[in-house]
Parts: structure tokens; sequence; C-alpha cells
């Protein structure tokens, strides 16, 4: 019986090419799919990856020998992915490896309307069918169509933001030779944005950097960029361009938990009094900032079904995650970075006040950034920063996902364990860049040991 355990994660499927994920498992996969989510059709679509399109075509041949359709929109984002899921009202599988490096591959899946795929909606049904051997299906094969809707997206992100009437902006756009190549100048065209392009060469190498802008180091070049060329902005977008991270006119980071603010504030201007959603990890100013604007913030774990399976049962307009991501009940609570991306540069254009003061109101602590550090006994380590801190007068502490300390000076700390690597994962927030040290380097003594 095959062990799918090392390549089934808790959102979606990835693993080494022709090592851990090759087109007879991919195959097998689409066919489980197809079964689990029926008819009439599924939607496919693919990255950049040397490999993407071969996988994609063997998870097609999957879907169509169980009876079911496939419509494939070819090279796409995954927020392009999402959008066709939504529009079309159909089950969706998107094949990339994320920021991932180019030996690998992954599938993103949905159900019609772009709702979430992961272990307990549907994941671990696909692994045990696939473990134990797909049904062959003895009807009618399915067929397979394609479908491009790079278009339909564009024209429909800019119906929810509109930029026709913003200041002429320049800004930068750093793809990483990813998806992001692909969209932006669509999603772009015809906008008051003097587009200044970097790496969009759809290239699955990576050659000039990792698509990973969580990483300082991948947003080097954009940041250099910015300042050479006077830009008003600069945009990086990670392998699959469902991430986008913003840097000022200085080419200084503005945080994803300042976009979510920012964000927020505009969501709740056009539906006053609507719910925002933010994990548990953004900084405390988004709840400050949602409830001074009318909102109510909501509070979940860290993780893209979570924050969509809450968006669904609070109604919320908008939600917000520390790694960037963000959801939108008018994407079909998918996350999407371009739509992210175009508020910010409405925002930025309808006042003439450069980014990094424009944030400055939705900036009021100091963070870490996340830390990552490697243990053997990760529930060990867990419990003695916990026992460090439990009985410290005015400390409240809270386990909705890992472990929350808030000390009584208003600062505080997250720790959790990783689901796939033996390392636990510090967030420190405090007043100042002291205060956040000083915290940081008390929870690590005990951590490491």
């Amino acid at each position: 019986m095959r062990d799918l355990s090392g390549i089934v994660k808790a959102y979606d499927v990835r693993g080494v090419v022709g090592k851990e994920l090759d087109t007879d498992l991919v195959r097998d996969l689409g066919a489980a799919f197809a079964r689990l989510v029926g008819g009439p059709a599924v939607v496919v679509g693919h990255d950049m990856r040397e490999s993407s399109p071969g996988l994609a075509t063997a998870f097609a041949e999957g879907v169509t020998g169980q009876g079911v359709d496939v419509i494939s929109i070819g090279l796409a984002s995954t927020d392009l992915l999402y959008f066709a899921s939504g529009r079309l009202e159909l089950p969706g599988a998107m094949f990339t490896a994320s920021h991932n490096p180019a030996q690998y591959n992954g599938i993103k899946l949905c159900r019609a309307g772009a709702a979430p795929v992961g272990q307990d909606s549907g994941l671990a049904e696909i692994r045990e069918m696939v473990e134990q051997g797909v049904p062959e299906f003895l009807g009618q094969r399915g067929t397979l169509s394609e479908r491009d809707m790079l278009d339909e997206y564009a024209a429909y992100l800019r119906t929810l933001v509109d930029l026709t009437h913003i200041r002429p902006l320049r800004v930068v756009v750093d793809a990483g030779n990813g998806m992001g190549g692909h969209t932006v100048p669509k999603v772009f065209d015809g906008l008051p944005v003097e587009l200044v392009p970097m790496y969009f060469e759809l290239d699955g190498t990576f050659p000039n950097h990792e698509a990973n802008p969580l990483d300082p180091a991948n947003l080097v070049d954009l940041q250099a960029k910015v300042r050479e060329v006077g830009a008003d902005a600069g945009l990086a977008f990670d392998g699959d361009a469902d991430r986008c991270f913003v840097v000022d006119a200085a080419g200084d980071p503005v945080s994803p938990s300042t976009i979510t603010a920012l964000v927020a504030v505009r969501e709740l201007a056009k539906e006053p009094g609507g719910t925002i959603i933010h994990n548990l990890i953004t900084s405390k100013s988004v709840p400050e900032i949602v409830t001074e604007h009318g909102g109510r913030p909501v509070r979940t774990r860290v993780g893209h079904s979570f924050i969509k399976q809450k968006m669904a049962e609070s109604g919320a307009i908008f939600g917000g995650e520390h790694s960037a991501h963000y959801y939108f009940r008018d994407f079909w609570r998918a996350d999407t970075g371009m739509l992210a991306a175009l508020h910010v540069l409405a925002a930025l254009g309808e006042q003439d006040k450069p980014l990094a003061e424009l944030t400055r109101d939705y900036t009021r602590y100091a963070a870490s950034g996340e830390i990552n550090s490697t243990v053997d006994d990760q529930a060990g380590r867990m419990a003695a920063v916990r026992a460090a801190y439990a009985d410290a007068d005015g400390v409240r502490i809270d386990e909705l996902d890992g472990l929350t300390v808030e000390l009584p000076d208003g600062s505080w700390f997250n720790l959790r364990a990783s689901n796939t690597e033996p390392l636990l994962r510090l967030n420190v927030e405090a007043k100042d860049a002291e205060a956040v040290a000083a915290l940081r380097d008390a929870v690590l003594a005990i951590v490491r040991g």
C-alpha cells in the first residue's frame, strides 16, 4: 500500500518531483478528487514550473477517467484558479509549489466556489482512496476543454477597486519569475500606473532569487529598484502570486499587519459595521483599528482553511494574515494578493501623502517577525515556556493556536509548533524594538535551552 503521509500536508499536496510526486501518482490523485467532488467538471490551472504542465495533464486524465469533465485554464496564479472556481461554480486544482524551490511541485484543491479542501475537508479522504487504490470507473470518460480566463479575472478585480481617478503612480513589481509576470500586466493594463517590471519572465528555475518575499533577502532587488527609479511603491509576489508584499518609496517593507489594517478600513468604509478576520499573529493594532472604525474584529488560528471557515460563519467582509495572505468575501472568501495590492495603490493614489506617511497611522507597535528554532521536543519546550509565565501576575495565556502569552504591559508573544518540521515558531510584539528584543531573548533562552 502506498504511503502518502510525506506529501499530503494540512492544506495541500506537496513534494519533490520524480521522487515523491510523479505523473502516475498525480493521475490517481485526480481520479480520487473526481470521486470526492463528483461532476460535472473540474477546473485545472498550473504555474510556470517545468513539471507543472505534465502533472496537470496527468491529473486531468485521472479526472476524466472517472467520467468528470475538465476545463483547463492553463497558466494561472493561484488566485486566478480560485476566480475560475468561483465564477464557474466548479471544484478546482492548482498545480504549484508556491515559494518552494524548483524541484518541488504540488496541488492546491478547492470545491466549487473556491471553498478550501484541507485535511478535515477532503484531503484525508483523497489520501486514503489513493493509498488503497482508486476504484476503476467503467462509464464514459469525461471531456477536456480549454478556457482562458485571465481577461475575466483582471476585469473582475477592477470592478472591486476603482483606480481610474487616482493620481499617476510609479510602481515597481518584482514577480520573482513567478506567475505575477503573467497576471500583473493584464490587471494593470489601462490603469494610471507606470509599471516598472522586474523578473516578469516565467521561469520555474527562479534564476534571480527565490520567489519567497517573506525572506528579506528576496526583497533586496525590489528595494534597490524602487529607490533607483523614484517609485511611489514596490510590490513583490510569491511564486504562485497569491501573496503580495509591499515596500514604500524608501524601500522599507510595510508589514502585512499594516496592510491588513489599511484594507480593513477601506472595506469598512464600504460596509460599516462589518466583520474583519485576523489571525492571532497579526499586530494588536489590527483589532484596535477595526474597532475604532466601527467594525467587529474576530481572531482566528493561522491557516487559510481556518480563516475561510470563520469568514463563512461570521459573514466577514475581509480577513488578513501575518504571512501576507488577504481574503475577500467578494472574491469567494479566497486569498488574493493582487486585490490587496490594488487596494494599497488606490489608497495611495487617492491622496497626496507618500506611502510611509499614509501607513503610519496603521503601525503602532514593534514586532520581531517569525523566528524559527529547531528543537527535539516541541511539546516539552512549549510546556517549559508556559510554566515560566503561567504564575506571573497579570499574565494572560491562551492556547487557541500554540501558546499565546500577553504580559501586563501589553507586549505578547505566540509560540507555535510546525506541522511538518521539528521547529517552534516565535512571534513577539511590544511597544518598541528594545522591549521586543528583551522578550524575544527571554523566550528563546527557554526554547533553545
